[in-house]
């Protein structure tokens, strides 16, 4: 039985009611705006609510070693006040920990459930998933229902001339921006719906686990002093709208308050993807001060949607595979100096204050600055040599707002193999990029503080100054901190001649590509 899924066209007709349902939540920890429990809600007289911390997700975090994952204690602790607001409504919420594709089923035959309702998870694990789950509750007369809720426009909404999928961005936002209509922005009303809500049964309702029955220990998540719930995430969100006239001007700039710190709450629905866009559309269509900085975050929202889009029809590049195959014969730096390489990297000792201070700052927050995420994948791939797909790994492991679509479209864009990646000879250099993008140094003094009494002129480049200039400062190369481990000058042309296997493939590339689309 094939999915069945809300068009976002038009809305989804369930042409019968249900006793009993549940709702089945995942990546959006809200009760506003939710186009499962708007569903269930309506077309059901008792919905149950549940969320599983699955450990077909979990225990391989645990068994590489990260006990401390500041991402399960933000859904926890994000958990707490959804469950309120359930409760509050009459409600509650059912938390497992167990795998989820079978936890559900189980759940849905102990509460004797018609039909369950979830909204679409689209990482092909996820997928898999959601298929073993159908099945499990088809085999005992039990339906699941899908909807579409955290991307706008998703898989074959938006195509091009000849119905095939886009594979660069800015034809695929102009398509966008044509197609979206008030109807796609709408918020899901639930309000209305909540007295179908019921509470959980006594043996069922055990509240929420410690951190430590989930097998991982505390973070230095309540330091970061990160808005939490969906609450945290409006206030967010309400502080942005005061700033966003100078999102365009100040969105690269690391040491200012450009973006608007809401990716990780994207990640897990704490708000709605629907809340955003409307209001930076919205911004837009009616100009004013704030018309240029909200179209340029609307396209940081629609190139989520892209990437969304090109995970679905190119799946592979979940598997490890470049977006253009080409890309998948360059020979990548091994052996010592390479692990050595990565590991200077991975630990902020590359004698780069920008790409050190970045990759302090993702170890210590788990937090990066976009502009920094392009920098420190650049000089990994291009400067160091090293296979993307390792830093792609790190991110996963260390980000807050962890999406495999977003992040592995993000690391393919910078190492060229991507789709509408920038060219394989473009090689951001690390003193440039820290020049231009933290020019009175702020940035790298929060994190590299031993760096803070070089001269502006030499902070960026700490190598470039005279021994009594960094005697002056305090700094000993070598020992308060490293000296560069490769020269981005050499590692620029040894770049070039490792991506001129690129030119050799390009014809097989692009019909694998094509046949890719077709499929």
């Amino acid at each position: 039985m094939p999915p069945l899924s809300d068009s976002g066209r038009r809305p989804y007709q369930i042409d019968r009611r249900f006793e009993r349902a549940l709702v089945w939540f995942r990546r959006d920890l809200r009760i506003d705006d939710h186009a499962a429990l708007h569903y269930a809600l309506k077309h059901s007289r008792q919905v149950w609510c549940a969320f599983v911390f699955d450990r077909d997700i979990l225990d391989p975090l645990l068994e590489r070693g990260l006990q401390q994952d500041r991402r399960v204690e933000f859904i926890l602790r994000s958990l707490a006040p959804l469950e309120a607001a359930l409760r509050a409504s009459g409600g509650g919420l059912i938390v497992l920990h167990d795998s989820a594709s079978r936890a559900v089923p189980a759940l849905a035959r102990d509460l004797d459930v018609q039909a369950v309702f979830a909204n679409h998870d689209y990482e092909p694990a996820a997928v898999a998933r959601d298929a073993e789950v159908r099945d499990a509750l088809a085999s005992e007369a039990r339906l699941l229902f899908t909807f579409k809720d955290q991307v706008v426009f998703e898989r074959d909404e938006i195509l091009n001339g000849q119905g095939k999928p886009f594979a660069v961005f800015t034809p695929y936002k102009n398509a966008w921006l044509r197609e979206v209509r008030p109807f796609d922005l709408r918020p899901y009303p639930v309000a209305p719906y909540l007295p179908a809500l019921a509470a959980p049964p006594p043996a069922l309702d055990r509240g929420m686990p410690a951190l430590e029955t989930l097998g991982f220990a505390p973070t230095n998540l309540p330091e970061l002093a990160i808005p939490i719930g969906s609450e945290g995430a409006h206030e967010l969100f309400d502080d942005f709208l005061t700033r966003i006239e100078d999102y365009q001007r100040r969105r690269d700039f690391p040491a200012l308050r450009g973006p608007s710190y809401l990716s990780v709450h994207l990640r897990f629905g704490t708000i709605s993807i629907r809340t955003l866009a409307r209001a930076a559309h919205t911004a837009v269509l009616y100009g004013g001060a704030a018309a240029s900085g909200a179209a340029t975050w609307l396209s940081e929202l629609i190139w989520r949607d892209f990437y969304f889009m090109v995970l679905h029809h190119h799946p592979r590049v979940a598997a490890g595979k470049s977006f253009h195959p080409a890309y998948d014969a360059i020979r990548w730096e091994q052996g010592e100096v390479a692990e050595d390489y990565f590991r200077a990297w991975c630990e902020g000792r590359t004698g780069y204050p920008l790409v050190d201070a970045a990759m302090l700052q993702l170890n210590q927050t788990g937090y990066m600055h976009n502009r920094l995420r392009m920098v420190t994948a650049s000089f990994l791939s291009k400067d160091l040599g090293i296979d993307w797909r390792r830093g792609e790994q790190y991110f996963a492991d260390r980000l807050n707002d962890y999406d495999l679509a977003a992040n592995n479209g993000g690391w393919q864009w910078a190492a060229s193999s991507g789709c509408d990646a920038q060219p394989y000879f473009r090689i951001f250099n690390p003193v440039t990029q820290s020049q231009k993008f933290d020019p009175d140094g702020r940035f790298i003094r929060r994190y590299l503080p031993q760096l803070g009494a070089l001269p502006d002129r030499y902070l960026h480049a700490p190598w470039t100054a005279r021994e009594d200039v960094l005697s002056a400062a305090g700094v000993r190369l070598g020992q308060d901190y490293p000296r560069p481990i490769v020269q981005h000058d050499v590692a620029r042309q040894q770049t070039l001649a490792r991506y001129a296997v690129v030119k050799e493939a390009k014809g097989r590339d692009l019909a694998a590509v094509a046949e890719d689309a077709q499929g």
